[in-house]
């Protein structure tokens, strides 16, 4: 799972870099996510995986151009705005993982544990 965590963070990075966003999707795919199988994550996480690698195949290449380059340049701003999105849910959801596959949640998720009596100041 660590190694699905490193590169979601690596994707997660590229996103959120200087550029154009469907040349950082491009990138942050092609680098980081491309040999990432659906079958290697978490049950809960296949299914929006595989949409995004459906997203990046679903376009025939011309020329020499890759699937994923064809693919995401007949994306719209917003598609791929949502792609990107996606990726950055799923490294949320991975990174929140211990390695027994325990869900950790996010500290507003918590229940917050009352004060004992004796902590609190007293005025």
């Amino acid at each position: 799972m660590s190694y699905h965590v490193d590169r979601f963070f690596a994707a997660v990075s590229v996103l959120a870099g200087h550029g154009h966003i469907k040349q950082r999707l491009i990138k942050a795919y092609e680098d980081n996510l491309v040999e990432v199988t659906e079958d290697e994550l978490p049950i809960d996480l296949k299914e929006q995986f595989t949409d995004i690698k459906q997203q990046m195949y679903r376009v025939q290449p011309l020329n020499g151009e890759g699937p994923i380059c064809a693919s995401v340049r007949k994306m719209s701003i917003d598609e791929a705005s949502e792609c990107a999105s996606t990726i950055l849910s799923l490294y949320d959801q991975m990174a929140r993982r211990t390695e027994t596959g325990e869900v950790v949640m996010a500290a507003e998720e918590q229940e917050l544990v009352p004060v004992p009596p004796f902590l609190v100041k007293s005025n």
